[in-house]
């Protein structure tokens, strides 16, 4: 794992991309576009790679898991959990994230030890004609 340079982002874009297709369908933005809608660079970013190969990332702030994304060649083998995991010993007390209702890594989460705090429904952030449907977990 290593901190985000800047030339890492057209692969972080192929894996937001392909990854984020299975989250979303109606509403799905690639990350040229949704990086700068969501605010991606407000957080602190870092990446997982294999061989020198970038296959996931993470970015948080001092209290939210933000973004979690892991080349879908690459799911179902630990990457998603060594990224929580090193994302928790850099944040704050109690950390938040937001999944999608449906979204299948919420099992991760809650694997992880985050636990379910609320449900909320709203618009998108960075693509409000798209209504959402999320679970607000914490982790203590």
């Amino acid at each position: 794992m290593r901190k985000f340079q800047e030339t890492d982002f057209d692969d972080l874009c192929v894996i937001h991309d392909q990854a984020r297709k299975q989250e979303l369908k109606a509403a799905f933005k690639p990350l040229k576009i949704a990086a700068i809608e969501e605010d991606l660079f407000s957080y602190n970013i870092y990446v997982a790679a294999i061989d020198e190969k970038i296959v996931a990332f993470v970015a948080f702030s001092d209290d939210e898991l933000a973004w979690l994304y892991v080349d879908p060649s690459f799911q179902k083998q630990g990457i998603g959990s060594k990224l929580i995991e090193f994302s928790l010993t850099k944040m704050k007390r109690p950390t938040y994230l937001e999944v999608l209702t449906g979204n299948p890594a919420k099992s991760l989460y809650l694997h992880k030890g985050f636990k379910f705090l609320q449900h909320e429904s709203g618009k998108m952030p960075g693509n409000e004609t798209f209504h959402v449907e999320v679970d607000l977990l914490i982790y203590k």
